[in-house]
């Protein structure tokens, strides 16, 4: 390997590395909310109910979706560097002002914040990462980005014994996590940089699309569409699993908040970080024979969430549902890690943001409806098995619809 090629390994490592604690935050500060229920229901009695909670948490998805490909399409546009940077900074503050509402409508507001901000960061780093490693690493790169996601969610699972703690509270933890967020967007403005612009064949700069042309070359791309659709489904039982799973166990067998919080989000988020580091890895070495290597990573990843979720909707015990819970993240490791380098493989590298934007759109937009009416179902009593077996007759859809995408030879390794 020539020196320059050494060097340009270690900068797009180092890009990765710098958007860990970015990437933890963004998911911690998301999952805080979900153990900490009770507590933060009895702090701020105007919530009332189940349907309320899960309206509170369907307003941050709405937002969030509704702006994702403006946010994808303003980096690809400008620069993936001061979405992620400026994304990351104001979402903090927001995090920050969390911790001191004191009515509904308060923290309504509050979601509705932290939705438009954070609408900026996934598509950004996730494009950023892509630009700066290849076909040969990409899967790799994306999948150790993902990892600190899952420890973001693991981290939050323990947020409920903070909570819990009669010298903190959950109040704490949102000041904690926005005033490290806040110092953190200081020195990652200055480390991080844009990727070189990407060069056509004959030498010149790439044009970034306007809008129309960006839009019209996505919404024809069939392969896209399909992409759109397998991302948006398993997306349905994700949020389900990461925003009410711990009241279902704390409801379903009697435990504290804190148990619950752990029992929901770490032994499946550990799971899924391990998932995630070896298919990327294989994904990446599939590549080198099969073009496809990817995509079949992927749907075996999606293979394994099927029997895990009608394990959970049919769980008799703590341990079968943690067991099945396990399970459903070694499926979604594989299929998560992989979606941004399958995208790679069908768009062009200067729509990519703005591609992923979409994904979020659709995707995060059912996956609001999905908390909004988890939330009425569960006030309706709708039996746990019922709810669960429709989010795995999703998954069966979703293997048929990432086999018949397509990808094109000039971009799968670029």
């Amino acid at each position: 390997m020539s020196s320059d090629s050494s060097r340009s390994l270690r900068t797009a490592w180092l890009v990765v590395v710098l958007l860990l604690p970015v990437a933890l935050l963004n998911y911690l500060d998301r999952q805080m909310l979900a153990t900490m229920k009770s507590s933060v229901m009895e702090s701020i009695p105007s919530i009332q109910s189940n349907e309320n909670w899960g309206l509170m948490l369907g307003q941050f998805k709405w937002v969030y979706a509704f702006l994702s490909p403006v946010g994808g399409y303003l980096a690809d546009r400008f620069s993936r560097r001061y979405a992620i940077c400026g994304s990351l900074f104001v979402w903090s503050a927001v995090t920050w002002w969390t911790g001191h509402v004191t009515t509904f409508n308060e923290l309504l507001w509050a979601r509705t914040l932290m939705g438009i901000s954070e609408a900026f960061y996934i598509p950004a780093a996730l494009a950023l990462i892509s630009d700066y490693h290849t076909g040969a690493t990409r899967s790799r790169a994306v999948g150790l980005h993902q990892m600190a996601i899952y420890l973001g969610v693991i981290t939050g699972g323990f947020s409920g014994y903070v909570a819990d703690a009669p010298h903190l509270g959950w109040r704490f933890a949102f000041d904690a996590c926005g005033l490290f967020g806040m110092f953190y967007a200081v020195p990652l403005v200055m480390l991080l940089r844009d990727a070189p612009r990407q060069m056509s064949a004959d030498g010149r700069i790439v044009a970034r699309a306007t809008v129309s042309d960006a839009m019209f070359s996505l919404l024809t791309n069939l392969s896209f569409i399909l992409l759109v659709l397998y991302f948006t489904l398993p997306a349905l039982a994700g949020w389900v699993v990461r925003d009410w799973m711990p009241a279902i166990l704390k409801e379903q067998f009697h435990i504290g908040q804190g148990q619950a919080g752990v029992s929901a989000a770490v032994y499946w988020q550990v799971a899924a970080i391990v998932a995630a580091i070896f298919g990327g890895w294989l994904a990446d070495r599939w590549m080198r024979t099969n073009i496809r290597g990817r995509i079949y990573v992927s749907a075996i990843g999606m293979l394994l969430i099927i029997p895990a979720m009608f394990g959970v909707g049919n769980a008799g015990s703590l341990g079968i549902a943690v067991a099945c819970l396990v399970l459903f993240g070694l499926g979604w490791g594989l299929f998560d890690g992989n979606n941004m380098p399958i995208l790679c493989q069908i768009v062009r590298p200067e729509l990519r943001a703005t591609g992923y934007g979409i994904m979020n759109l659709v995707s995060i937009s059912c996956g609001g409806l999905a908390d909004w009416g988890f939330g009425r179902m569960r006030d309706a009593q709708v039996p746990l098995n019922v709810i669960f077996g429709v989010f795995a007759s999703a998954a069966i859809v979703s293997v048929v619809l990432v086999l018949l995408i397509r990808p094109r030879a000039e971009l799968a390794r670029g």
